[in-house]
């Protein structure tokens, strides 16, 4: 990354010339709406594993069920719970792989995008 001379921050995150302050305040809060995308990602994969983390358990609960004499309950128990849907038809990587698909990556590029066409693709310049 290269630097400016004095205390103005790195060249990429510059504001281009001629690009206005409304300009630089409206493309910052796009790319704010698009940390909080990210982070909203980050907790359907955080969900994603807890979920798989408690499918695990009860695979071991059943098993403990099992050899604990109690077949029965631990036959219902792996029928009803373990490898269950979380949604309608959908396990819980199936949900992130559809957000992604349909949301996440039209935010994505289309914050590049705007990113692109108004401020020459520099990241932050709202920031700097």
């Amino acid at each position: 990354m290269q630097q400016r001379s004095g205390d103005e921050g790195p060249l990429d995150h510059r504001r281009p010339p001629g690009v206005d302050d409304a300009t630089v305040e409206a493309v910052g809060q796009l790319s704010e709406a698009l940390e909080w995308v990210e982070r909203a990602r980050g907790q359907l994969y955080s969900f994603h594993q807890l979920l798989g983390h408690a499918d695990l358990l009860l695979g071991e609960a059943v098993e403990q069920l099992r050899e604990a004499g109690h077949t029965e309950i631990a036959d219902r128990l792996a029928e009803e719970l373990i490898g269950r849907n979380v949604l309608e038809g959908r396990w819980t990587f199936q949900i992130v792989e559809e957000f992604d698909r349909l949301y996440h990556d039209a935010v994505v590029a289309a914050e590049s995008r705007v990113r692109d066409e108004l401020v020459a693709g520099r990241r932050h310049v709202f920031e700097s």
